[in-house]
């Protein structure tokens, strides 16, 4: 009896096809692989004038080959003489390459170049908008340092001053908004983090800058609501007073303002139901010529 005993296996039908079918494909990823190892790198040097590097490295950025293109216009931005305008067109590729590769401060610092450079360009307010745009970017949440958003709300508000007439200028005040807005949130967080620790004094501080800095913004109501809290929680009755007068002027229909102020007198009514009318208000001497 022998020792051991050889089995087979039968091979399944089509096999050899398929280990064919398979060696081609491996074929064709090889010879796909060996093409693009063989094909030339992009070589910004070569092009005998800028308008050739130019126009290559526009077309390498269509092609979304952002490092090709980033190579060619940073190579312009050395070799154009500074008052060239093709400089600007040169900046303003070179922020949006930087931008879809996430680079937001590269970005805004090339966008910023043409501010610089190019003021009275046609691309000057789009780059100062782009520009804002990628420091804001950079503030990605309210409760990180904000100054990139800083930064972005400085540039913003150039946009307006520079360029009042610029179909941008809707979009800036929109910007302008959403980080108040945020710059709020900011300060409103803190003063919660001191609220709910009974930290009275520092939460007041926050909460204060809030409805001072930012009216109008979301947080600014929320704050009027935690100023009556702890105003009450440390029973400072006259500042209950003067800011249910304050958050009665900017909220006067707000159910929340209502109902925490239900018993705190309306000064403004008062003062206007004391108020003598026209005929009988006493009228100031004419002093004599």
């Amino acid at each position: 009896m022998p020792r051991f005993t050889a089995t087979t296996t039968a091979r399944p039908a089509g096999s050899a096809a398929a280990r064919r079918r398979r060696l081609g494909l491996l074929g064709v990823c090889a010879l796909g692989l060996l093409a693009a190892a063989c094909a030339k790198p992009f070589q910004p040097r070569k092009f005998p004038t800028t308008m050739d590097l130019f126009r290559a490295s526009v077309q390498e950025y269509g092609k979304h080959h952002w490092d090709n293109a980033l190579a060619g216009f940073d190579l312009l931005a050395q070799q154009l003489p500074a008052r060239d305008t093709l400089l600007a067109d040169v900046y303003w590729y070179q922020g949006q390459a930087h931008a879809k590769k996430d680079e937001h401060l590269l970005s805004a610092q090339a966008y910023s170049h043409i501010i610089d450079a190019f003021p009275d360009d046609s691309l000057a307010d789009d780059a100062l908008m782009q520009t804002g745009a990628q420091y804001e970017a950079l503030w990605r949440k309210p409760m990180l340092d904000a100054q990139y958003g800083q930064t972005a709300l400085a540039t913003y508000r150039q946009l307006l001053s520079l360029y009042p007439d610029s179909k941008l200028v809707p979009e800036a005040g929109k910007r302008i908004a959403s980080l108040n807005a945020r710059f709020a949130k900011k300060d409103f967080d803190t003063g919660d983090y001191y609220y709910r620790r009974k930290a009275w004094d520092s939460a007041i501080i926050y909460f204060r800058d809030v409805t001072r800095q930012f009216p109008g913004t979301p947080s600014a109501k929320m704050s009027y609501l935690r100023l009556l809290a702890a105003f009450r929680a440390i029973n400072y009755k006259e500042d209950i007073t003067e800011t249910c007068a304050e958050a009665r002027k900017f909220y006067p229909t707000d159910d929340e303002i209502s109902r925490a102020c239900a018993s705190v007198p309306n000064a403004l009514a008062n003062d206007t139901a004391r108020a003598p009318t026209d005929s009988t208000r006493p009228r100031a001497p004419i002093p004599p010529r």
